[in-house]
């Protein structure tokens, strides 16, 4: 114990001496939830629409300024050459072509039917497919509010004999960053955790440490422990500084405990440190640690259900993500937040969490020891 009290306060002045890891261990988690939150957000926007009208009528130009006022489309080119459109399309000036065809506002009033055209550039699916299908939306309201006024006024839902209610249970305002902020405070400190953990370790080997462990007292037990520590204690500090900025930017707390969080993230940290260990068991230098770091980090967030839901992903995919630890704290994380769930309802975490913890620590240390 004693040999790890003096490596800990080694450890810990080197990394108060090393300004660029605070900067970055404290500066990260800032910066990144303030940025990312703001720049990657699922509402598309700003949609390049092209309108090509071959009616002119009072009706047309009506449904034009109504989607110009949706606050979703921008209106790139208003005239009757559809050839002009579609080579806009080509040069990515255009993202959609809305096409009215001639004798629309006759066709509508007479016949109380219509076709319009909706031509996307699928470059960009996500892009092309939500302004598709928000610019039906508007096409839909549009109907909807032409008919009520021949009918003089009577709404329309007087017609209907079916009618919907529906209700959004726990983020009822669909609070986006609510949503997404916990999930990359997970990869914050996961980042932290880990990779920055197998860095320190590495840099070690690059310096000749290791060989001078070999024949001194200090057993490698002691060194293990004395170097993830401090990297434990970091990521504890890393989780508390980013729901400190979650709550005064976004004004984000948790409905749930903090007790839940902190007692996770310890468990988490105890993972993640794990598979910091076992890549510093395979890296001999810190550019192939990096190298490493960069291939798995992908793989975490990707398939941690960040941005896409693990349930919607294709069945091997699935599989995958079960064995993706930053995947249970998302999930995890995310129902504390949003749900206020406890332990009694997040015990799987829990369980599978410990579990990945024994599996990497384990399998670092039996590495570490075969290399050493």
């Amino acid at each position: 114990m004693r040999n790890i009290k003096f490596l800990l306060q080694k450890e810990f002045r080197q990394i108060f001496r090393n300004t660029a890891i605070l900067r970055l261990i404290l500066a990260m988690p800032i910066i990144q939830l303030i940025l990312i939150p703001l720049a990657a957000d699922y509402e598309v926007k700003n949609i390049n629409i092209a309108v090509v009208d071959n009616d002119h009528s009072g009706y047309s130009r009506r449904l034009t300024e109504k989607m110009k006022a949706s606050g979703y489309f921008k209106l790139t080119d208003y005239s009757e050459s559809y050839r002009k459109a579609e080579a806009a399309i080509g040069r990515s000036e255009t993202d959609i072509i809305l096409t009215i065809p001639r004798g629309f506002e006759r066709d509508l009033i007479r016949e109380q039917n219509t076709e319009l055209q909706l031509a996307a550039d699928a470059v960009n699916g996500i892009k092309a497919g939500l302004g598709a299908v928000y610019a039906q939306q508007i096409i839909v309201s549009f109907n909807q509010e032409i008919r009520a006024e021949w009918t003089n006024g009577l709404s329309l839902k007087q017609k209907v004999p079916v009618t919907i209610s529906s209700a959004l249970w726990y983020n009822a305002e669909v609070n986006y960053y609510l949503f997404m902020v916990p999930g990359i405070l997970v990869i914050l400190v996961t980042m932290v955790g880990s990779f920055l953990a197998a860095l320190n370790i590495v840099s070690e080997k690059e310096i000749g440490t290791m060989e001078q462990i070999n024949v001194s007292p200090l057993k490698k037990h002691e060194f293990i422990l004395g170097k993830l520590i401090p990297f434990w204690v970091l990521g504890m500090t890393s989780i508390t500084i980013g729901m400190f900025v979650a709550y005064l930017i976004y004004g984000i707390l948790p409905i749930g405990s903090f007790l839940v969080i902190y007692t996770y993230a310890a468990l988490y940290l105890l993972a993640v440190l794990g598979i910091g260990l076992l890549v510093s068991t395979f890296a001999d230098n810190q550019q192939q640690a990096t190298l490493f770091a960069f291939f798995m980090m992908m793989i975490f967030i990707l398939m941690s259900g960040l941005y896409t839901p693990v349930d919607s992903m294709p069945e091997w995919a699935q599989w995958v993500a079960r064995f993706n630890p930053p995947a249970y704290f998302i999930r995890l994380i995310r129902a504390v937040y949003i749900k206020g769930s406890g332990f009694e309802d997040l015990g799987p975490e829990f369980l599978i969490t410990a579990a990945f913890a024994v599996v990497f620590n384990a399998l670092a240390i039996f590495n570490y020891n075969k290399r050493g």
